[in-house]
């Protein structure tokens, strides 16, 4: 974990600038993660799932880095359209849609609370689910952005302190790829395996965590900072 997670509470307000940052992150875990993904999706899929995304982040970042932004939903349409048309299989248009859905959520803000961002995150799991018909325990990556939400928003009704909301969020994010492993998928291409997919972690499970834990831990990083 983090250390920043670690720390005392920060009120945590995401502005754009450092929203990009945190997505950078996330790029660079998924570069670092490559063959791990690869290695997840070779035992139950098409073996292309770290390829894909590591060629996906890098659009991505040659996309934002260095660019400047007034609005999320202008960042995040460019996320989302880097994605979209760089990332194959599946996962281009599903997270291509979590960050378009997040992105229209805030609109044209320059900043967003923490509670605006768990709406935001809500919205983009909602695009998800829409777009891959599935639901929690198929063995997908909503296995992860489904409690991370959940758990993200609860924590907010119930005015838990900010580093600490995330830290439970990322720590139910994390319990839910590990749960992976012990179900049958019944979406996507490890569906055709049936009982075979059982014994192995979904990699868009996988991936998922990967870009939540790096983009909240620049998030906190970046606030404790100033």
């Amino acid at each position: 974990m983090h250390p920043c997670i670690e720390m005392g509470d920060v009120i945590l307000v995401i502005s754009v600038e450092n929203f990009i940052k945190s997505l950078l992150s996330s790029a660079n875990a998924v570069f670092a993660s490559k063959d791990m993904l690869t290695e997840l999706d070779a035992a139950i899929g098409d073996g292309d799932h770290g390829i894909n995304l590591d060629r996906g982040f890098k659009t991505v970042k040659e996309k934002i880095e260095g660019k400047s932004y007034t609005a999320f939903s202008e960042l995040l349409q460019d996320v989302a359209k880097a994605l979209l048309f760089s990332v194959g299989g599946a996962s281009g248009p599903l997270y291509g849609q979590f960050f378009l859905k997040m992105g229209m959520k805030l609109g044209s803000k320059p900043e967003a609370t923490l509670e605006e961002f768990a709406n935001a995150v809500a919205a983009g799991v909602g695009g998800v689910k829409s777009i891959g018909k599935g639901e929690r325990f198929d063995k997908t990556m909503l296995d992860v952005l489904i409690p991370f939400s959940e758990v993200l928003n609860a924590c907010i009704v119930e005015k838990v302190p900010h580093a600490e909301c995330l830290k439970r969020s990322l720590k139910a994010a994390r319990e839910g790829r590990d749960e992976t492993i012990n179900l049958i998928a019944r979406k996507g291409r490890a569906s055709y395996l049936g009982k075979r997919s059982l014994g192995h972690m979904d990699p868009g499970a996988a991936s998922s965590f990967l870009i939540l834990e790096a983009m909240c831990q620049a998030l906190l990083s970046v606030e404790t900072d100033r």
